[in-house]
Formats: structure tokens, C-alpha cells, sequence
């Protein structure tokens, strides 16, 4: 079987864009095509069209994989490494509109065809743990954690940024008079810099005041007294 495999995001309204450049690079007419769009580039998103196309891969029924490009497998470099693996295993060729340079490995004579897809493979993998040490390196060295919080280089605080006084006093007065939290959302309200309007204060805002504030009364109380 001949397989391609298409994976747009919202964004993009030219799937008939991929699947054209695909077919030039397939001389075969009889292909079944999966279609995917995808509202984010996120790795966590669930994909049922990929997912059938690896059952049908570990069934061996799935010789000629097409694609546009390879991130659109896996943009993680682990996650397409497996998938490489997988492929091999189970006698699926790889083929790529943007990454034609697996044609010249795809038409290496065996056994040396397997000894390079492996060299390959293992570059790849090397390729994926540098990058990761790298990343997380840079990370480390960015960062700055003191008892007032995390901070970036250049003093930029992280985490999202507090709510003014008096909104935290507004909801404690509500929460004094018993109102319920989504009464208290209803009745106070904050201004979203994000979209420049005000909006309802969101119930998890609420909740997370009023716990802060019942942990700071606890620690006030069990603060040993000096006489």
C-alpha cells in the first residue's frame, strides 16, 4: 500500500498545496490518502488519521509513506527517531517531499541500505539528546530563583502577574459575606491587558485568592510569639 499522509493546521487552507508536490515525487496512481488539520502544531494532540496509518504500518500493509515534509510526522527529533525505527521494523519506506535526500538512502542497494538508514537513525537520536541538553543548558542559565521568585536574565519576573489590592480586597469582602464564588466573579471585575476590555474575574482567580489569603492567616497564627 501507498500512503500519503496530509497534515495542515488551521492556518493553512492548501492541503491541494501538499498533495500536489507529494504526487511528483510518487510514480504510483494507486495511493490512499489520510488528511489531518490540526488547530495547533502541538505534540499532545490527538491525531486518529496518523494513528491508523501506524496500525496499518505494525500490520506491514503499509509499504510507501508520503509526505510534504517531515515535521509532519513528529517535530520532536525522539518521537520522529522511533517513528523511523517503526517504519524500518516493519518494511515502511520513508518518503519526503522537502527531505528528497531519503530517495538516495531509499535507493541504496541491500544490505548497505540498512546500514545507512541505521547510521541515519543514530544521528538523528544523537541530534535530538544534544539539542535537548542544549535546551534545557539555556534554560538553566536564564533563569534565577530567589525567595521573591523566578527570574529571567533580565530581571523579568515569571508566572502570571498578581491582581491589584483592591480586587483582592473586593473578593475577600465578598467571600466575608458569604457570597458564593460565582457570585463573585459576576460582581467583580478586571481588566484583560491582553484584549484591552474588562471582563468577570475568572472563578479559578477567586479560588486562589481566597486559599492564599487562608494560608497566610494560618502561618500568621502558627508564628511562634515573642515576648
Amino acid at each position: 500500500m501507498n500512503v500519503f499522509y496530509i497534515r495542515t493546521s488551521t492556518s493553512e487552507q492548501t492541503p491541494e498545496l501538499q498533495l500536489s508536490n507529494i504526487r511528483s515525487i510518487c510514480e504510483s496512481s494507486d495511493v490512499t490518502i489520510f488528511k489531518e488539520q490540526d488547530s495547533a502544531w502541538a505534540e499532545n494532540v490527538k491525531r486518529p488519521e496518523f494513528e491508523q496509518i501506524i496500525q496499518l504500518i505494525k500490520y506491514g500493509k503499509v509499504k510507501h509513506l508520503y509526505v510534504f515534509d517531515l515535521d509532519r510526522i513528529y517535530r520532536n527529533r525522539k518521537k520522529l527517531t522511533s517513528f523511523f525505527v517503526l517504519c524500518k521494523t516493519f518494511g515502511t519506506q520513508i518518503h519526503s517531499y522537502n527531505q528528497q535526500w531519503l530517495e538516495n538512502i531509499n535507493a541504496i542497494p541491500p544490505p548497505f541500505n540498512e546500514i545507512v538508514q541505521d547510521l541515519m537513525v543514530s544521528l538523528m537520536g544523537w541530534l535530538s539528546e544534544e539539542e535537548s541538553t542544549k535546551k534545557s543548558s539555556r534554560v538553566k542559565m536564564a533563569v534565577v530563583r530567589n525567595a521573591k521568585g523566578t527570574f529571567s536574565h533580565k530581571g523579568n519576573k515569571w508566572g502570571r502577574k498578581g491582581f491589584p489590592k483592591q480586587t483582592i480586597n473586593r473578593v475577600l469582602e465578598l467571600h466575608q459575606l458569604g457570597k458564593s464564588i460565582r457570585t463573585i466573579c459576576k460582581e467583580v471585575v478586571v481588566y484583560d491587558s491582553k484584549h484591552g476590555n474588562e471582563k468577570e474575574i475568572s472563578k479559578s482567580a477567586v479560588h486562589k485568592i481566597i486559599v492564599e489569603n487562608t494560608r497566610q492567616k494560618a502561618r500568621l497564627i502558627d508564628r511562634p510569639q515573642i515576648n
